[in-house]
């Protein structure tokens, strides 16, 4: 692989791949639209990708469908549930307020996609109208919506990520105990501890 076949321009890029399909572009609005609410309230999953001075992060959100709270035509909530702490999208919330959300419903080939700018809302009444088994997030992100659009079937046809004979047994992959203890520097972190702990403390913890 040589420099030779480096694409480095957009000009570049638009020889390449030619112009867009006309209906790429005219299923893209600023607001969300009815059609487009009802994608967003049937996600129980979302995907959030933030951008800051140290780099970009992508960070996996979900709940119950309608977790992710539509209050008008250009504002949704995303309730911070119980994590590990890093806070690393809420870092960069506060340094670059740009924000990108992937929703994905079970099923549903189709994706929806909202881009715009995000807020960090500590309202005690409005973290408690998000509570679960009794628990408030201590904080909602309050996303600005600029540009919203579906994308079609085709990259989870590809992938058959929603197909039966898809899914992977859990036991042909390391164990997160296992990969914690590889990495860990505590030489007493007991991995397989780790993991058989982990479903009682994750009902302890999920919220």
């Amino acid at each position: 692989m040589t420099n030779d076949h480096k694409i480095t321009s957009i000009e570049q890029l638009e020889d390449l791949y030619g112009q867009p399909v006309p209906s790429s572009l005219t299923k893209e609005i600023d607001y969300i639209s009815d059609h487009y609410r009802a994608f967003i309230e049937a996600a129980p999953f979302v995907v959030l990708a933030t951008v800051g001075p140290d780099g970009m992060d992508c960070s996996p959100r979900g709940d119950p469908a309608g977790f992710v709270r539509v209050v008008d035509r250009h504002t949704v909530l995303i309730p911070d549930r119980r994590g590990n702490n890093r806070i690393d999208s809420l870092r960069n919330i506060v340094q670059d307020p740009r924000i990108a959300l992937l929703f994905l419903i079970p099923g549903v080939g189709e994706t929806m996609r909202i881009n715009g700018r995000a807020d960090i809302i500590t309202d005690p009444e409005l973290c408690a109208s998000f509570a679960m088994q009794g628990k408030l997030p201590k904080s909602i992100i309050k996303i600005t919506a600029q540009r919203v659009y579906f994308q079609c079937q085709k990259a989870l046809a590809r992938s058959g990520l929603w197909q039966e004979d898809a899914k992977i047994n859990r036991s042909a992959l390391p164990t997160a105990g296992e990969m914690s203890q590889a990495l860990s520097v505590d030489q007493d972190f007991d991995g397989a501890a780790y993991d058989r702990d982990y479903p009682e403390r994750m009902k302890k913890t999920m919220y």
